[in-house]
């Protein structure tokens, strides 16, 4: 399996980087952070280059508007994503492009939510797409009524730039209509857990990035601290479990096996939450910080750990499949035109 970007694929990351860069700079990220009430401060002009750009329609067919290409290039995408931390529910909201209207535009922001639990940007949400069920359905809201509709209560989140609500139990909703066309809720869930493993991967590259950064340009006792082995082994690390992190999410997006994404999900929580702690650590003080980006990933990581797939959940649901043997992702290549992720 070949693992090397095409050149086009270099060239839509090199243009997401840059299309984050002009309009999500770390200093918005410190004013998102900043605000204080974040559902109120959501950027929609953001979310609105977004959709121009081709964020949410990336993957829709050309007829419909799309750029018509697949996963693997959906997952460079949201790993450039993860790196600049972008906030949103940019998973849901991609994968509802095309049946929300105004989702693939950038002019709709989709939430989503596959459990009783809790549901990110939920008062910012026009729709809430739920994956609760064998079904996807679709639930319109509008005017902030989302948390209301779902008996959701806010509460504190420990990701300042990602405002939580809590849905103890999920109401009858009888307005909400069933989304045709997809491959079910197992499916988006599944699609939904590797795309968030790919923000993972993404946070995990810019701690990595920081980290060796820091190393080479702090001095102590006259010497910059990366000449230390302790130093040294910490980064090494660093980038094992992110190169690991990074394969796993790329062979998923190929194969498309539910144990591929499971596994991918696992191996790139580990990095992004394992590199975030070791790079605070290797900035001492500075690390905690208000305005300091690294206890940002820490806390996204933590977030993301939770959505659509735990530790827990993941672990059990491999070993099932490992023990039954059913699953063999080598006869589930993905149909890529060009072979590369």
């Amino acid at each position: 399996m070949d693992f090397r970007l095409s050149e086009d694929q270099r060239a839509l990351r090199t243009a997401m980087r840059e299309l984050l860069a002009a309009h999500f700079p770390r200093e918005k990220l410190q004013e998102a952070v900043a605000a204080g009430e974040p559902e109120q401060g959501f950027d929609r002009a953001l979310w609105h280059e977004l959709g121009k750009a081709g964020f949410f329609s990336l993957r829709l067919p050309e007829k419909d508007g799309g750029a018509g290409l697949g996963l693997p290039d959906a997952v460079l995408l949201f790993e450039e994503a993860g790196r600049a931390l972008l906030t949103g529910p940019l998973v849901a909201t991609h994968l509802a492009a095309g049946a929300v209207p105004g989702a693939a535009e950038g002019t709709a922001v989709v939430t989503a939510l596959d459990r009783p639990g809790m549901v990110g940007h939920l008062a910012a949400a026009d729709a809430v797409l739920l994956l609760d069920g064998p079904e996807p359905r679709i639930l319109r809201t509008s005017g902030g009524e989302a948390p209301e509709v779902l008996a959701a209560r806010p509460i504190r989140s420990v990701d300042p730039a990602t405002p939580l609500h809590h849905i103890e139990r999920l109401p009858p909703l009888p307005g909400a209509t069933p989304l045709s066309g997809t491959a079910g809720a197992a499916g988006l869930r599944q699609e939904a857990a590797l795309l968030t493993a790919a923000e993972q991967l993404g946070s995990a590259l810019r701690t990595l990035e920081m980290a060796v950064s820091h190393a080479k340009n702090r001095t102590q006792f006259g010497h910059p601290i990366g000449a230390f082995q302790a130093v040294q082994h910490l980064c090494a690390r660093m980038l094992v479990r992110t190169e690991l992190a990074r394969s796993s999410v790329y062979a998923a997006s190929l194969t498309i096996a539910a144990s591929d994404a499971r596994g991918a999900k696992l191996l790139s929580d580990e990095a992004a939450v394992r590199n975030a702690r070791d790079c605070l650590q290797l900035h001492g003080g500075m690390g905690f910080t208000w305005e300091a980006e690294v206890h940002l990933h820490l806390k996204r990581a933590w977030l993301r750990l939770e959505r659509w797939q735990t530790t827990a959940d993941g672990e059990e649901a491999l070993a099932a499949a490992l023990l039954d043997g059913s699953e063999n992702c080598s006869t589930e290549i993905a149909n890529h035109p060009n072979g590369a992720a």
